[in-house]
This record gives C-alpha cells, structure tokens and sequence, in this order.
C-alpha cells in the first residue's frame, strides 16, 4: 500500500483564527435560522450536535467565502431525493445507520453511528466542491480523514481501491424510484492511496450541525479536488478490494466519464461540453475552473506517470 506524506498548505490558504471565529458565529446563526424555517424533516437529529460544533480548525480549509447554507442544501444533487429534496427527505432516516467496512482487511466491523462519530477527533474542513454540471460551492464539513477509518480495520496488501455503496431504499426514497439513469444503489470508489490521502474525509457535519440531509447524512465521503460524483453520500458499507472497481457514471455512460473524474478544466466532461469555467452557487458571474479544483500542489503527484488525459 502506498503510503501518502503529509501535504504542507501554504499559509495564504489558512483561515485565519479571527475570521474562522466569525465564520462559526454567523453559521451558527445561519444554521438556527434554517431549521426553524425549512422544518426538522430536512435535517438530521440534532443529538451528536455538540460533536461538530465544537470540531477542530483544520489547516487544510480554503480561506475562501462560504456559500450560505440555504443555497448550499438547495443547489445540490442528491439523486436520491430528487427532485424536491425538502419533501422528499423526510424519507431518509438517519438513525438508526451502519457502515459496513469489509473485504481486504484483518478487522472487518460494522460501524454504527455514535462510533463513527467519536472515532477520531472532529476536524473543520473548508472545502471547494466542483460539480460536472458547472456549478461548485464552498462548504464548511465536520469530519475526519478517511484515513483514521480505514486504519482501524487494518488493509491487507491486497487492498488496492476502496468501493463506497450508498443507501438503497427505493420504498422510502422517491429519486431511487424516479431516476432511471442510475443503476441503483449509488456506487463509487477511490484508489487506495487517494482514500488514505489526508484530503479525503468522512464528512458527518457542515455548518456547524449534524451533516444536513440535503449534503449527504448521516455519513458522506468528501474528496475536494475531484468532481462532485466520487463524493457519495448516505454511505452503508465501504469495501476494500484488489481490482478497480466499476463506478455509477463511468459505468453507465463511459463515452463521459473514467474512473478518475478529478477536476480538469481542458477537458470536456459529461454532458457539458467544457469545463473551463464554473459558476459558484449564488454567484451570477463565472470564474476560471483551477486543475484538481485547486488541490494541485497536493495531490498532483498521485497521478506522475499517467496519461493526463485518463485521470480525468
């Protein structure tokens, strides 16, 4: 298994302390307004709220302005709620919840949610998300690298990728019973090295509160220099496997999409026909789109020796 060093960021990246502070009082304020106008249907119980309230700053978040939380949980793609996500997500129960983590481990273990929850320290990380479709927002998760996860069931030699499956309730979840373009259940998956990088993170907070449904809850992967489709949400078991496995989109239309899917603004992607430039959520105006959506320096290196054009 490869072993990924720790990534320097540079300081102009780094939230200072005062603005980081700011940010959490207008979030927390921004977050108790939400709920008391959208209803407790669209969000996640609030009982391990403390946990992410009081998260660790990460030296890892952008410095970038945050995209409101109504705007963030309104432009968003989470097919299995589509395509009203207030009404249908009364649909997604978020307790009780396990993950499955199996396959090329010693210590395979199901993982219910208070677990997840104090598995590692709770860390802020504010991220750029891209999506294909040409919109991307800056999100502030509560979460831990995936790395401490997978860690804890300790990966063979064996375990080249990692496979993440999404909840499958087509009973409760009206997008799994309306979108036809998706095999059902949503599955995605990460090179090994890419799941262990320190950028990947098991998101189980935004703003400040329990993660939101609209962003993915209980349990969401977030991997920010990729596009928007290998962040899965409502995750129920991740597989350590040998072989690459197959993905939602680069299955079902691979003339659009490869395995990799990191952020490229040269190249054309899904249906869009370029993605040099993308519109932030909120925003009227476009901005250039950055290469790894902006993570370069970072995770350049994962990719040296491949052909640029098959990582994308």
């Amino acid at each position: 298994m490869k072993r990924t060093e720790r990534i320097n960021i540079a300081t102009s990246e780094i939230t200072p302390v005062s603005q980081y502070l700011n940010r959490r009082r207008f979030i927390a304020a921004l977050g108790i307004g939400a709920l008391s106008v959208r209803g407790s249907n669209v969000w996640s119980a609030p009982d391990a709220g403390a946990l992410v309230k009081n998260a660790l700053q990460s030296p890892y978040s952008t410095k970038e302005p945050i995209t409101p939380l109504d705007v963030a949980t309104r432009e968003t793609r989470f097919r299995e709620l589509e395509k009203d996500i207030a009404t249908n997500a009364s649909g997604l129960i978020t307790r009780p919840w396990q993950v499955t983590v199996e396959g090329e481990c010693l210590k395979p273990q199901v993982l219910d949610l208070d677990t997840l929850l104090t598995l590692a320290p709770i860390e802020d990380r504010i991220y750029r998300m891209r999506c294909t479709e040409g919109w991307s927002q800056v999100i502030p998760y509560q979460g831990y690298p995936l790395s401490q996860l997978l860690k804890r069931v300790e990966p063979t030699g064996n375990a080249k990728y990692a496979e993440f499956t999404s909840i499958y309730a087509p009973d409760k979840l009206r997008g799994q019973r309306d979108v036809e373009y998706i095999p059902w259940p949503y599955f995605e998956g990460l090179r090994i090295d890419e799941a262990m990088h320190p950028l990947t993170i098991v998101a189980l907070g935004a703003y400040g509160q329990v993660l939101p449904k609209p962003l993915g809850a209980p349990i969401a992967i977030r991997v920010p220099w990729k596009y928007g489709i290998k962040s899965p949400k409502a995750v129920v078991r991740i597989r350590l496997v040998e072989k690459q496995p197959l993905t939602v989109w680069a299955k079902t239309y691979p003339q659009y999409h490869t395995f990799w899917s990191n952020v490229n603004p040269d190249t054309a992607r899904g249906f869009w026909s370029s993605q040099a430039r993308e519109r932030r959520s909120g925003d009227f105006l476009k901005r250039p789109t950055l290469p790894f959506n902006g993570y370069a320096e970072h995770v350049a290196s994962l990719y040296q020796g491949m052909n640029p054009k098959d990582t994308y």
